[in-house]
């Protein structure tokens, strides 16, 4: 497989899973955009892709203008976009809340960012491989919380549910385009985020009785979930589009 000169934009690229996919993109030889909202230490991630091409970017991809400027800087410095990574969101204790007791600003928040986002995203970016007639690949993150309920997690779960059944309605209105739009829905991966997941379930309040067990008996690496993305925008997935990989480890297998 090869990403040779294909140019990628990653949202939250600098850190966590997709930092993995960036490092596993750059790999490949994709050309990387990382587009973040806090610009701290994305300097430093970027220049640690090296000797890939890596630029850095400010975007909340919540604000639709935020990220039609992310458009326009990239296609100003690489002059097109081949691959869309939409890994951008709210995680860990931030995404926690129970049910009864989310706030209107947490649900607003984990809203436009998880789902509106990658709405924003993919739309400004379909819209230019439509119009320069690029077969490109668009891949959201989603998570196995699409598929099982996870305890304090309703509006974390719901939102990334929304972006599986965005993908296949993308999917099947870009496939004329030879666009195709695919998912990866995560299992147990460590990162700095949910280093402490259960530990920070329970602080929250979470019983934890409803915990999993991965299978295969460890955490996955960022970077096992980037080779899975990079197979899905290679020409080796030519023929896959709408579907949603789970890397879980056997998460989801009972």
């Amino acid at each position: 497989m090869s990403l040779e000169s294909k140019i990628a934009i990653v949202t939250g690229g600098s850190t966590g899973i997709g930092y993995g996919i960036a490092r596993v993109l750059a790999s490949m030889g994709a050309r990387l955009v990382l587009a973040q909202d806090v610009v701290s230490g994305v300097a430093e991630a970027a220049a640690a892709l090296a000797p890939a091409e890596a630029a850095t970017m400010q975007v909340d991809v919540a604000d639709r203008a935020s990220v039609d400027g992310m458009v326009a800087a990239t296609l100003e410095r690489f002059g097109r976009i081949d691959i869309l990574v939409n890994n951008a969101a709210i995680t860990g204790r931030r995404a926690l809340a129970p049910f009864l007791d989310a706030s209107e600003e947490h649900l607003d928040r984990l809203i436009g960012v998880n789902l509106k986002g990658v709405f924003h995203c993919s739309q400004a970016v379909a819209r230019h491989m439509v119009a320069e007639g690029i077969p490109g690949s668009i891949v959201h993150i989603a998570s196995v919380g699409a598929f099982a309920a996870q305890e304090h997690a309703a509006v974390y779960c719901a939102a990334k549910a929304a972006v599986v059944s965005l993908a296949r309605s993308m999917a099947l209105e870009l496939a004329p385009n030879g666009i195709r739009v695919n998912c990866v829905a995560p299992g147990d991966i460590l990162t700095a985020t949910n280093a402490t997941v259960v530990s920070d379930l329970r602080q929250a309040g979470g019983s934890g009785a409803y915990l999993r067990t991965t299978p295969l008996g460890r955490r996955g690496s960022s970077e096992e979930i980037g080779s899975v993305v990079a197979f899905l925008c290679s020409d080796a997935a030519s023929f896959i589009t709408g579907t949603t990989v789970t890397a879980d480890g056997g998460f989801l297998t009972y």
